[in-house]
């Protein structure tokens, strides 16, 4: 028995296709659907409960990208051989989806949601990163359960100066721009991606661009919903309400809470008790048998503090602690904090701050890669982490979540575009942030924090970088809105939008927005970038009164690296038998070596804790690789003695024939007592002969010549 599916096909701006299947598979979840571009395929399926649990006031959603090793023909490594737990890679992908669904869910539902997307099929020229959202999304939409969409999600790069959406995986490469960009018909919501320092404009054309492709994408799910026949959203009350206590609550609070806002007080927790103070002298007001819900007056004062907050900021254009609109807080920094390791610097601006410190290893701290699209390694590495008593909270330590490992990233592409060519850098560099204080911006800190703590490493960055996060308050009814510079914590919370922007003073390296209200304008996005753009050039101004250029070597207690290219023949040479040779030089220098085969060469590449060590390691490997030159003079070990001579090893490896008229310039009728086995002595190579290879030394030829003797009257 089958099943016949139904299927809507929809057209790139290049023509390729997506097909979007549903009725096939996972028919017993809500919503599932098929998506197919080229050989790679997504399945999503989604289901939710029909009830809420009992005192959920959110929408508990889970959204889990996974890729199945099976889809690209691998086997999972480990002990287990099978899919374990989500890897970084598809959190960050489970994050891209979860941030452009979660806010078109209604406000008042709910229930426990699932969303699993999972690659069933790779391609490895076709991404499906720029796929996982639309696959969500049609699953919502062929599905009973309430969503305001649809949405898309594409990625648009430029590529030779040409805007590309869903680019290959081949053309990508020569990208300036990449960028995945989330929106629904009517506006952008979501924006994250990387790029080579470019303008704002470039990057606002960028992101029209993708918009008009995922216009496209959304009509074509309204009609896949036309063609399963469309569903009843299902009915729901999951919650109580008491219109009377409401008003009460708003008529008793509003005023204090807005007066509370506009003392402008910069330290949060003085704010916060603030704000605390005026629901509790409610509560108080209402006697001890006043009979309401606790749980509902806290709720409605949260919709009045966060009201007056925002009109507090429309009205009277100065913020929470007090900052005009495009004021970024206090900000100092420091560098060589931590004599210890490779470089290190902490960045505080308000109250948050980031101690970070870079580590240079060699090519064995690379890190592996095995995925079922990707294998391979990577040297570049960036760890955030958040402890709970950043914000004064006591939680237990489970390692990263979600948030820390999407923060890390965002740093990690912050940065990732200043580092040296792979050619021009030898180590495995790894750079963690620990979150001291946290008033909103931890990121952003990350990425002011590390660029400070590469150029106190002495790595040779292009730029150094500088990264801001921007918010936004609107009132739809008055059209009045605020664009906001360095926000804290309770403006990201509050506010309409975070964007995180990051660059150089040439340009935009990364950005990730997040949107909460449907149609952001283009001039609203084109304000917060250009006030984006003075913000950065402010911290960097003052990031650069601290370190404004790469220290000009690294510290005295970094490994020191050296690369050597050489003849694809000797590599086995210098490896030696069962890695002997290679062996005992690492035991005699203390210096690590590494050998890899690339492009028909060898590339030595040797790391040691000092000079002396790597001195000695270069020697050594020099003289393996070295070819013997006619007139050159080495410094021989006497290996063995004949009637007729001494044969001497001059180069490891390379012996060679000093005969006995060639061992000064005096006749010697015998080898007796001129010469002992293991004695070092001083040799010029005068020939190598031809036929035989055979090298011929001489003694004789670095002496000086005796004078003649005088002829006798």
């Amino acid at each position: 028995m089958s099943y016949s599916a139904i299927t809507k096909t929809i057209e790139l701006p290049d023509g390729r296709e997506i097909t979007i299947e549903t009725g096939k598979l996972a028919k017993q979840a809500d919503g599932s659907v098929v998506v197919k571009m080229g050989n790679t395929m997504l399945l999503a399926a989604v289901v939710s409960n029909k009830e809420a649990r009992e005192g959920v006031d959110f929408l508990p959603m889970s959204v889990d990208y996974q890729e199945k090793f099976a889809s690209s023909g691998k086997i999972p490594g480990g002990f287990l051989k099978r899919e374990a737990r989500l890897s970084d890679y598809e959190i960050l992908i489970s994050r891209l989806v979860d941030r452009v669904l979660r806010p078109l869910f209604p406000e008042d539902y709910h229930a426990e949601t699932q969303i699993s997307i999972n690659l069933i099929s790779a391609d490895k020229e076709i991404m499906p990163d720029a796929l996982a959202a639309l696959a969500a999304s049609a699953a919502l939409a062929v599905s009973d359960i309430p969503f305001n969409g649809p949405i898309s999600e594409v990625r648009v790069a430029r590529i030779d100066g040409q805007f590309v959406i869903n680019p290959t995986a081949t053309d990508l490469q020569r990208a300036d721009i990449d960028m995945i960009v989330g929106a629904s018909m009517d506006s952008v919501s979501m924006v994250e991606g990387e790029m080579n320092e470019v303008s704002e404009e470039e990057m606002l054309e960028a992101i029209s661009f993708a918009h008009e492709a995922i216009k496209v994408q959304c009509r074509a799910q309204l009609e896949l919903s036309e063609m399963v026949g469309k569903l009843e959203k299902r009915t729901y009350s999951h919650e109580t309400h008491d219109e009377e206590l409401r008003s009460k609550v708003y008529e008793a609070t509003y005023q204090k809470a807005y007066q509370v806002a506009m003392r402008g007080n910069a330290n949060k927790s003085e704010r916060k008790e603030g704000f605390k103070a005026v629901v509790t002298e409610f509560i108080e007001s209402l006697g001890e048998d006043h009979g309401y819900d606790l749980g509902l007056i806290k709720t409605y004062y949260h919709d009045v503090e966060k009201e007056a907050v925002r009109n507090m900021i429309l009205d009277e254009r100065v913020r929470l602690d007090g900052r005009q609109l495009n004021e970024i807080r206090p900000i100092w920094s420091e560098v060589n904090y931590l004599p210890a390791t490779h470089g290190s610097a902490v960045f505080t601006r308000g109250e948050t701050q980031s101690l970070t410190t870079v580590t240079l290893g060699t090519k064995l701290d690379e890190q592996m890669i095995d995925s079922a699209m990707t294998s391979g390694t990577n040297k570049f590495l960036l760890h955030y982490n958040f402890p709970a008593y950043s914000t004064g909270e006591v939680k237990p330590n489970r390692g990263p979540g979600r948030r820390e490992i999407g923060h890390g990233n965002l740093a990690l592409r912050a940065l990732k575009k200043v580092l040296p060519a792979e050619g021009e850098n030898p180590y495995t560099i790894r750079i963690v942030s620990d979150i001291l204080e946290s008033n909103g911006s931890s990121s952003m800190a990350t990425v002011c924090a590390g660029s400070l703590a590469l150029m106190d490493a002495g790595v040779p960055i292009k730029n150094a970088v500088s990264g801001i996060a921007m918010g936004l308050i609107t009132d739809e009814k008055t059209g009045k809105f605020a664009v906001l510079s360095d926000i804290l914590g309770d403006e990201d919370h509050l506010g309409d939008m975070d964007f995180k922007v990051t660059g150089t003073k040439n340009g935009i390296t990364a950005c990730q927005m997040d949107i909460k209200v449907k149609g952001l304008s283009h001039e609203v996005m084109t304000q917060a970038l250009l006030q984006a753009k003075e913000g950065r050039a402010h911290i960097l101004n003052e990031m650069n009164k601290t370190l404004s250029a790469p220290n000009a070597d690294y510290k005295p207690h970094t490994p020191r690296s050296f690369n050597i290219v050489i003849e694809k023949e000797f590599i086995g040479a210098v490896i030696g038998p069962g890695g002997k040779v290679i062996q005992q030089i690492q035991k005699d220098t203390g210096a690590t070596i590494i050998i890899e085969e690339k492009n028909e060469k060898g590339h030595v590449n040797i790391f040691a804790s000092d000079q002396k060590a790597m001195d000695d390691a270069v020697a050594r490997i020099k003289a393996i690789v070295m070819q013997p030159e006619i007139g050159d003079i080495y410094i021989g070990k006497v290996k063995s003695i004949q009637p007729y001579g001494a044969f001497v090893e001059f180069m490891p490896g390379k012996d060679g024939l000093l005969h006995i008229s060639e061992i000064k310039y005096e006749r010697l009728e015998t080898m007796d007592g001129v010469l002992e086995i293991g004695e070092e002595i001083k040799v010029k190579l005068i020939d190598v002969d031809k036929k035989t290879g055979k090298f011929k030394l001489s003694r004789k030829a670095i002496l000086p010549k005796p004078e003649a003797s005088a002829p006798q009257q």
